[in-house]
């Protein structure tokens, strides 16, 4: 009980069902904090051995050690997720990138000819015991978070669309590897199995339109489609098209290994064509032996998220420290232009279409938040006067620094919209629910390109979901830099907003 109560808190335990998560834990910053300590630890022990003196070209050493180590496994992506491949590639992945560490050492210190301060049989003993103590720590690890998710923690729920023998091939691959942490459904396709191909202990769970039905109401994280050879392509386009009404992320298998058999039986594996979908963030992973590439996908993982974090934390209480003042006097003066609370919380769909709490100075005389919410508009009666010009310059949206700090939203991503506004736009504009695979932000790229306050049409709003997929597909730190400073010269204040 205490060893599940510990990995629960390193990684992010299951969720109720119905509930979706935030997938990206601390993990790769665990391993990038022990890899660093262990190649200094490394170090220490090789001098000990070796009766070396602690001097300052050692230390020199080991922090250049470090940060080579760290630039290297960046390039190298060593702190991808490695849910789905094995500890040993992960490991050969590490001995690489460290022999390239020892190389470029040695050329260092033979360009120097410092013998002295860098006693060869200490830089041997360093190079030679740190990928031992780095593939003991990957081990360990390893098996401890495969054991985690094999009971229960840190797991995602699976479908697969599709019957025949890929479909079947990698629910197998996840039904025998529980440490890659999938809870499958099961299979689900418009045509019966293939018996021959088909697992004793599984079942067709329903139909493509079931799967659809299951992402858009939220019981889904991962879609895997392997539709066999001979199906429909309009089917599976359809199925892309569908999905983006929902916040599952969805990957496409690649069976390389049928292409042959294909060839002769004149068949080939479906392919959606992807050019009439807003496919976001494309990356691969590794289902035993099998390729899967991501067509919905987030941008945050592992070294981005942290990235996308630290910027949040950092802007954030920057931004609360410099406008305390100005925000006790918009409470007051909200106080005094009409009764009523300070603050208006609204819910509104966040990341992964979880319901958050958004806060804002209440800039209306009503504090609307049912099924039905009517977006202000010119000559609005419900606005207040001292309302008016907050809503003007955006002044009332200042509370959600707050929500920053709280996690729930960042400083740049989408504009969170209404409940009811969601619901309502999300069967009318193909990929809205896409906007969710990120947190939603203060100011966002739609907003600084001019497309912000009301939405009375269609059209505009599918301009707004236009830019924030834009946003997602294109995210970088100075894409994010670049938007706070438009908003900061041009953002606060805009014709539509009223």
């Amino acid at each position: 009980m205490l060893a599940e109560n510990v990995m629960a808190r390193i990684l992010d335990r299951e969720s109720p069902p119905g509930s979706l998560r935030y997938h990206q834990n601390t993990l790769p910053w665990i391993q990038r904090l022990a890899d660093g300590l262990l190649i200094l630890a490394g170090l220490g022990a090789a001098s000990l051995l070796t009766h070396a003196q602690w001097s300052a070209s050692i230390v020199t050493a080991g922090a250049i050690g470090v940060a080579l180590f760290y630039f290297l496994a960046e390039l190298k992506q060593l702190y991808r997720s490695w849910r789905t491949e094995s500890i040993r590639a992960e490991i050969w992945n590490m001995v690489e990138i460290w022999l390239a560490v020892a190389g470029i050492s040695l050329v260092a210190v033979y360009v120097q000819q410092d013998t002295a301060g860098y006693p060869p049989e200490t830089m041997l003993y360093w190079f030679l015991g740190v990928p031992l103590l780095l593939g003991i720590w990957r081990v360990a690890l390893g098996y401890a978070v495969r054991w985690a998710r094999g009971h229960g923690l840190n797991t995602r729920t699976l479908a697969i669309a599709g019957s025949g023998e890929l479909a079947w091939h990698v629910a197998r691959i996840a039904r025998e590897n529980p440490w890659m942490g999938f809870r499958t459904l099961g299979l689900f396709d418009d045509t019966e199995p293939d018996g021959e191909a088909k697992l004793p202990s599984s079942k067709l769970q329903g139909s493509i339109d079931a799967l659809i039905d299951r992402a858009r109401s939220g019981a889904l994280d991962v879609v895997f489609i392997a539709l066999p050879p001979g199906a429909a392509e309009l089917r599976a386009d359809f199925l892309v098209r569908e999905l983006a009404d929902s916040t599952a992320s969805v990957y496409l298998v690649q069976d390389r290994r049928s292409r042959n058999a294909d060839r002769e039986q004149g068949s080939r594996q479906i392919v959606p064509d992807l050019w009439r979908h807003d496919v976001l963030q494309s990356r691969c992973m590794n289902l035993g032996g099998i390729k899967a590439v991501s067509l919905y996908e987030s941008p945050f993982h592992g070294p981005d998220a942290w990235m996308k974090r630290l910027e949040d934390i950092l802007v954030g209480s920057l931004a609360l420290a410099l406008l305390a003042l100005p925000m006790a006097a918009i409470a007051v003066g909200v106080k005094l232009s009409s009764p009523g609370p300070v603050l208006f919380k609204q819910r509104r769909y966040g990341l992964d279409g979880r319901e958050i709490m958004v806060w804002k100075f209440r800039s209306m005389k009503v504090c609307e938040d049912g099924n039905r919410v009517v977006q202000a508009r010119r000559g609005d009666n419900r606005v207040t006067r001292f309302g008016g010009f907050l809503r003007r310059t955006s002044l009332d949206e200042l509370p959600q620094f707050f929500n920053v700090l709280q996690g729930s939203m960042s400083i740049v991503g989408p504009r969170p919209h209404a409940v009811a506004h969601n619901e309502y736009f999300r069967g009318r504009i193909g990929g809205y629910m896409l906007r969710h695979k990120v947190k939603p932000g203060i100011t966002g790229w739609a907003q600084i390109n001019g497309w912000r306050g009301e939405t009375d049409s269609l059209d505009k709003m599918g301009r707004r979901v236009d830019f924030d997929l834009d946003y997602i597909r294109n995210w970088s730190l100075r894409l994010d830099i670049w938007i706070i400073l438009m908003t900061a010269v041009h953002g606060f204040t805009h014709k539509n907003a009223y």
